[in-house]
């Protein structure tokens, strides 16, 4: 069957709240800096009415990717559960006017549409504060598998594996594309996320993903090891592609006996860091998805990284496709 989308993401469903902060509120609330912590409903309000003027959109990890995925042209689908409240309308109506096909069904009850809170310091260092809301409230009886098998990658969210219908979700949607003969992709998300699901990370890896998504601390924790090389021997084999970042040392991308040291698209000053490894798995995946080499995928994810963290927020603020044929052809 011909592929209609090239990418389906599924994952949490959030608006974002970003707002300019400091070390000394950070730690006044106690919150971890630099790592995405889930949160109540209760210490959401706290923090929601303590925080500076923000900016609200919809967002999520792999929400961005796939709004990220639709500037670049690619035809792109999204799942995840929002509810039929005010941030539901704001973030329904925000990924469907990018083009991204969004018909996941709205809960009607239950908790609130998420949120993260995101706290931008002067070193462009994120924490964010999520309340996952109703994106608990995902499951199989979500996944749409004509959906699934209409597209050459489904993206999975690692975030989203926290709720226990939304592992069930994961896993249909799995064995839904592998049986259609279609990519599964996997990002590992957050350091801590990966601490909390380490085992079920790796069993996914093993029978049902063929593209990995990580950043060095994360691969690092994946293996528990301390160094980056000896992460990427433990990579290696144990799915057919790793796409890795390292931050201002690039990405290396490794694909059974190929290494590949891609290095990272120069860009002063580094505003915001909100959503450049959403923005680099965008990259990639429009570069394998029409036939990109290994190379020029992650050249293409670096350029969309630098566009997202030369300012604030996680979205692209220019159309990714000019963006990346101008870059192309100056390099």
């Amino acid at each position: 069957m011909t592929a209609r989308y090239d990418v389906i993401g599924i994952g949490n469903a959030i608006v974002d709240v970003l707002a300019h902060s400091d070390d000394e509120f950070l730690a006044a609330h106690g919150l971890a800096k630099g790592a995405m912590t889930l949160i109540d409903a209760d210490t959401a309000k706290v923090l929601y009415d303590a925080m500076a003027p923000a900016i609200e959109c919809s967002g999520g990890s792999a929400a961005n990717t796939i709004a990220g995925l639709a500037s670049l042209g690619a035809a792109s689908a999204f799942i995840g559960k929002v509810r039929d409240d005010q941030l539901g309308a704001i973030f329904r109506h925000d990924i469907r006017a990018l083009g991204v096909t969004f018909e996941t069904l709205l809960a009607t009850g239950g908790a609130a549409t998420a949120r993260c809170l995101i706290f931008v310091t002067a070193d462009a260092q994120r924490t964010m504060q999520t309340y996952l809301g109703a994106c608990v409230e995902l499951g199989p009886g979500d996944i749409d598998r004509d959906l699934i098998a209409a597209a050459k990658v489904t993206y999975l969210e690692g975030y989203l594996w926290d709720p226990p219908g939304a592992k069930e979700a994961f896993i249909l949607a799995a064995t839904v594309a592998r049986q259609a003969g279609r990519m599964v992709a996997l990002s590992l998300s957050d350091p801590f996320c990966v601490d909390r699901h380490r085992s079920d990370f790796c069993d996914l890896l093993n029978d049902h993903v063929d593209v990995l998504f990580a950043n060095e601390e994360e691969i690092k924790s994946l293996y528990r090891v301390d160094t980056f090389d000896a992460a990427m021997q433990r990579v290696r084999g144990h799915c057919r592609i790793a796409a890795l970042t390292r931050s201002k040392k690039g990405s290396v991308i490794i694909s059974g006996d190929e290494v590949h040291v891609v290095d990272a698209v120069p860009i002063k000053p580094v505003v915001d860091t909100t959503g450049a490894g959403d923005a680099y798995a965008a990259g990639f995946l429009y570069g394998i998805t029409h036939d990109f080499d290994l190379v020029l995928a992650a050249r293409i994810g670096g350029i969309v990284a630098a566009e997202v963290i030369s300012h604030f927020g996680a979205r692209a603020e220019v159309p990714l496709d000019a963006l990346v044929r101008r870059e192309m052809g100056s390099a």
